[in-house]
């Protein structure tokens, strides 16, 4: 029985912009097929169960041939698979969406696509520029900057797009910029025409360059910009300088690592995105059950202890769960209920019941419940132990935020925890990384003084030590980056 395919544009950058039905599709996949352009971060929505293929192009780069990725859809979905290519902006605009269907329906597969938001307006509004206004431009025109043919050179007619339409928006067009610039004024548009090259739009690394037809070449040469960019043709431009808000966000700029540890989404990577930042979550884990019939046992009878120590958030969870499996009534539970942090203890509120802080020892008739490195990190710890969960490396995840560090390195590194020091340079030393070069080339920031120790014994020196591991902290340490509009 053949599976089905679902061709989902991921949007153009910013995580958030993905369209519900994109992410419901994501979630459902078995496979998961996706490009360089389609936001990594977007990989934590997928089952970690799911088998996922990178098919990234760089220019003059490919991981698949489109032949080889239309064959792997098609053979995917024979073997009865859900599979969701997930491609960067919208797949209908240069996303080859039409020949990844047509095959898919020349073998009778079943297929949905599932529109984006496309870069050619996105980035432009990330920039601060509309690409339609009434006193500005009526007409916009999307056109590919480069194409398959030997010199790479778009075929277009040039009269026609340069006398007839207000704003153009030029894809994938850097290194042709010279030949597109040429072309308009040759056929009829000013040299004074403003121009915006839009880097990387909508991430936190995203570069803008203006200029006008007559100087834009020099000056994206002088700033270095690269695919993948977005040439905005047009006066509209011009109102860049009054609109522009994404690039004016206080931490816009800041590249920043933020070490895990734990296998649970937690608020800080979100709160540093809503601040403009350019973030990395590194290394992932995903967290498997880990319980068996002695420790389906062992939580029956914890209606005896005098005492339940949770000893993270997705330990409320786990454990929880399986006393709800078991049928049995949380009113029977007679424990003192604890946490070590504010955020498991928040985890218990969540369900009504109300914890303390543990900041002493481990309370004697009691049970500790965390996953299966609790009890080696707290050795202090004697009353009974269960490990409720293990830990496993999100490998494709981790691979892709590889690349994007290699890509894009971080001025910044986030340790939240005493714990995130050595995860994070555990993680580091498994890949061919200079894990020196990236702790020292970055502003560390440690939360807390506890992390701060951790980070000197390793052999670095803090540069920012917050107050306390708070959020709340952590943003008020972290100063803005010094980022003016060009």
């Amino acid at each position: 029985m053949a599976g089905i395919v679902y061709l989902i544009g991921a949007g153009p950058g910013d995580e958030k912009l993905i369209t519900v039905r994109g992410r419901e599709c994501l979630e459902r996949a078995d496979v998961v097929v996706y490009d360089r352009l389609a936001n990594p971060r977007l990989l934590r929505f997928a089952s970690p169960d799911a088998e996922f293929i990178y098919c990234g192009k760089l220019p003059k780069q490919h991981t698949l041939r489109q032949e080889a990725i239309n064959e792997l859809l098609v053979r995917k979905a024979q073997e009865g698979k859900c599979v969701a290519r997930l491609k960067g902006g919208d797949p209908g605009v240069f996303g080859r969406v039409g020949e990844e269907a047509a095959e898919l329906a020349a073998h009778h597969i079943p297929f949905e696509i599932v529109p984006g938001i496309t870069s050619g307006i996105a980035a432009p509004l990330y920039a601060g520029i509309p690409v339609t206004h009434r006193e500005y431009g009526t007409s916009f025109a999307i056109v590919t900057g480069h194409t398959k043919g030997e010199d790479g050179k778009p075929s277009i007619d040039w009269a026609a797009l340069a006398s007839g339409i207000d704003t153009i928006a030029f894809y994938m067009g850097v290194s042709n910029l010279p030949h597109i610039c040429a072309n308009l004024i040759q056929h009829g548009r000013s040299a004074d025409t403003p121009v915006a090259l839009i880097g990387w739009g909508t991430f936190g690394r995203q570069r803008t360059v203006t200029g006008t037809l007559a100087t834009i070449v020099q000056k994206v040469d002088d700033a270095q910009l690269m695919n993948p960019a977005l040439t905005l043709v047009g006066s509209i431009v011009e109102l860049r300088d009054t609109i522009a808000w994404f690039e004016k966000k206080p931490l816009f700029g800041r590249r920043i690592l933020l070490a895990r540890t734990g296998g649970e989404a937690g608020t800080m990577a979100d709160a540093l995105l809503e601040q403009g930042a350019d973030v990395v979550e590194y290394p992932r884990y995903t967290l498997c059950p880990a319980v068996d019939a002695a420790k389906l046992e062992r939580i029956r009878n914890s209606v005896k202890d005098d005492a339940l120590l949770f000893t993270s958030p997705e330990s409320v969870g786990f454990f929880f769960r399986a006393y709800q499996d078991m049928g049995l009534d949380i009113r029977d539970l007679r424990a003192e209920l604890y946490a070590l942090s504010t955020r498991t203890q928040a985890r218990l509120a969540e369900r009504g019941l109300q914890a303390s802080i543990l900041t002493g020892p481990s309370p004697g008739k009691g049970l500790l419940l965390g996953g299966s490195e609790e009890h080696e990190k707290n050795p202090a710890y004697t009353c009974d132990t269960l490990s409720l969960y293990e830990k496993q490396p999100h490998k494709e995840y981790n691979r892709m935020m590889e690349r994007v560090l290699a890509e894009e390195p971080r001025d910044t590194i986030v340790f939240p925890s005493a714990a995130s020091v050595s995860v994070l340079m555990h993680a580091l030393a498994e890949t061919d990384m200079d894990v020196s070069g990236i702790l020292r080339a970055a502003q560390l920031v440690c939360m807390g003084p506890k992390t701060a120790e951790a980070i000197r014994q390793a052999g670095y020196e803090p540069h920012i030590i917050t107050d306390s591991p708070s959020l709340a902290s952590l943003l008020a340490s972290l100063s803005p980056a010094d980022v003016s509009l060009s």
